[in-house]
């Protein structure tokens, strides 16, 4: 066991391969927490010197350099040693201590081992967006251990918006081989199986379940929409057969097609962030209705926040641009009282559509988009001379008022009071009862199969970094955002231009 020890060069106490082949959990956890030494190798390491004394007062060569433990190396120098080795060895050499784990799960060794080991499969790490008809989805694809796993992400179940992202695997690569790698999918409810996975482009790549009957269920096509249809939104098929049941159909028929054939995904970007932004942008959850809950990406563009679908449905797909808010034109709500008037919730942002309306007007004449190169945290006319919001002539402090500026959260000072309008319809009613700030904006609507869309007047609420909501006018019903606090990784944009080509690319596929 000593010559073992040395070999390893850790102590056969804490880490030999040999001993932790034969210990369990507990017994392995205690073998960590044991002296470095064992009275076994003291014995033969006293031994040894007492020979190599003896041979130094015959010879009085030097003496042997002092050795030398790989634990003893900094962490960052094992890194590299460890990319270094073959695949195939790195599943051993986590067994030899609780360092050497650790150190295995470092991204670097598994990035560089996808760069040179699954050359064919480098690109696929990060956020993907699969093409399922109108409904689209979050893909994040992840080094886990000894695979690389795509996890499919949902949002929570209706209407609770501040729950976490659900999560399952959709298929998963096998780190193991020098040259090749194992495909499985991981779809259904009989385990991995074989799968296959091809590169199109750097941005797009398919996936192919090659057995598909490990997708059935034994009680047949009914059984498998009725699991479908707890696991997805939480309900049974007597509770939504009403409300939903054209579109849920549509929804099945889509995912168990596309999941049985050949799936396709699109890379996309988290959004940059900007010191000036109203908000850190990212993904959010929001209420859409009838149709659940779904998954919109808010990212700033100069003097304009924009919602854009990353799971849609079938009157508004995913990719369009949900929501749009103009950062140049806030709104000052009246009081609560005066606020739970929806007339006059609608008679504010009416007037403000108006003057965007005589704005844009007032710029085509010189060819170019006139205030519309302000910086969105320019006035557009004279800044207020205090904290106070300027108010309308003829109009009183508390009736409300449009302010066309846009300032900074914190510099916004103490939270107003909220309260939805009467007859403002909401999914959920446990939404924040003051905000920040509030903007004018525009919400898209269609008929079913994104028949008719057109852009119609809203307010957009900001109640907190990790809130807002709109109302939509025309609708009468208000959206509740919550952002989504799941870490993902190689998901940011090379550059700002590449994450407008993004959106672009994404839009253009449903339009």
């Amino acid at each position: 066991m000593a010559v073992c020890a040395r070999l390893c060069g850790v102590g056969p106490s804490r880490g030999c391969r040999r001993r932790q082949q034969r210990q369990g959990p507990a017994e392995t956890a205690a073998a960590d927490s044991e002296p470095d030494t064992d009275p076994e190798e003291e014995r033969i390491e006293a031994g040894a010197a007492a020979l190599s004394g003896a041979g130094v007062g015959r010879s009085a060569g030097p003496s042997p350099p002092p050795r030398c433990s790989l634990l003893e190396l900094p962490p960052e120098l094992l890194v590299e040693i460890f990319a270094s080795l073959p695949g195939t060895d790195l599943p051993s050499l986590a067994q030899v201590c609780t360092k050497f784990r650790h150190i295995l799960h470092t991204d670097t060794i598994w990035r560089r081992r996808c760069r040179e080991v699954l050359h064919r499969y480098r690109h696929i790490l990060g956020l993907w967006q699969p093409d399922i008809g109108p409904y689209g989805g979050l893909l994040n694809v992840v080094v886990d251990g000894l695979f690389i796993i795509g996890w499919m992400y949902m949002p929570p179940h209706d209407p609770h918006v501040d729950d976490p992202m659900r999560f399952k695997p959709l298929f998963r690569i096998h780190l193991m081989e020098r040259r090749s790698a194992t495909v499985e999918c991981m779809y259904g409810h009989r385990g991995p199986h074989n799968g296959h996975i091809q590169i199109v482009k750097m941005d797009e790549f398919s996936t192919k379940c090659n057995q598909t009957d490990h997708h059935r269920m034994p009680g047949g096509r009914q059984e498998e929409f009725r699991t479908w249809l707890r696991e997805e939104w939480g309900r049974t098929l007597e509770d939504i057969f009403h409300e939903h049941m054209q579109e849920l159909i549509l929804m099945k028929f889509i995912y168990t097609s596309q999941y049985d054939n050949c799936l396709t995904y699109r890379r996309i970007y988290l959004p940059p962030g900007h010191p000036d932004d109203l908000i850190r942008p990212g993904l959010f959850k929001g209420t859409y209705g009838s149709h659940g809950l779904e998954i919109v990406m808010l990212s700033f563009h100069g003097k304009r926040a924009r919602g854009t679908k990353i799971t849609g449905d079938p009157n508004i797909p995913a990719g369009q641009q949900t929501v749009e808010i103009d950062l140049m034109h806030r709104i000052q709500l009246p009081d609560v009282e005066n606020l739970r008037d929806f007339n006059e919730l609608s008679r504010l942002v009416l007037e403000v559509r108006e003057q965007v309306r005589q704005e844009q007007e007032e710029a085509r004449p010189d060819g170019g988009e006139g205030r519309g190169h302000q910086s969105p945290r320019e006035p557009q006319g004279p800044a207020p001379p205090s904290a106070e919001p300027p108010t309308e002539k003829g109009r009183g402090p508390g009736e409300g008022a449009v302010v066309a500026v846009a300032e900074q959260p914190a510099q916004s000072g103490q939270g107003q009071q909220f309260v939805l309008p009467m007859g403002v319809s909401c999914r959920n009613e446990d939404y924040p009862r003051t905000c920040r700030m509030c903007f004018y904006g525009t919400g898209l609507i269609a008929g079913h199969g994104f028949t008719s869309p057109e852009r119609t007047p809203g307010v957009f609420v900001l109640f907190d970094e990790d809130r807002f909501g709109f109302i939509w006018l025309e609708l009468k019903s208000f959206s509740l955002y919550s952002r989504v606090q799941a870490a993902f990784r190689n998901a940011e944009a090379p550059s700002p231009q590449a994450f407008e080509d993004m959106l672009k690319n994404i839009q253009s596929l449903t339009a």
